[in-house]
């Protein structure tokens, strides 16, 4: 069973930059496809991006427009989520989550088997 534990969050003004990690203990991290969802308020949960267990590919929601930068290094059993020029719209709590799926493109996230507890990122002035 995988852990899976995010960080980095917090407040950042409008424009700037904030890297959200997170920190897998517990099974075989490199056997999964890692996934950064989030869940702004009254809203549903939206997928951002995935990355496979080796690091060489990713997909992206369309929406994040290159904003947003998938990486992970399995040495440490950590992903994470670049995320530059925030806007207010990109509040939200940021959850990491792993599948097994062989098709490693999931952007639903009732495909995802683990799930960390969610980071806070408030974009606000």
């Amino acid at each position: 069973q995988v852990q899976l534990v995010e960080s980095g969050g917090g407040l950042v003004q409008p424009g700037g930059s904030l890297r959200l990690s997170c920190a897998a203990s517990g099974g075989t991290y490199s056997n999964y496809g890692m996934g950064w969802f989030r869940q702004a308020p009254g809203k549903g949960r939206e997928f951002l991006a995935v990355i496979n267990w080796r690091g060489s590919i990713t997909y992206y929601a369309q929406s994040l427009k290159g904003r947003f930068t998938i990486s992970r290094d399995n040495a440490k059993n950590t992903m994470y989520l670049q995320m530059n020029s925030l806007k207010p719209e990109d509040t939200a709590v940021y959850y990491c989550a792993a599948h097994t799926k062989l098709l490693l493109d999931q952007r639903d996230g009732d495909d995802y088997t683990y799930w960390g507890q969610g980071t806070q990122v408030t974009v606000s002035s």
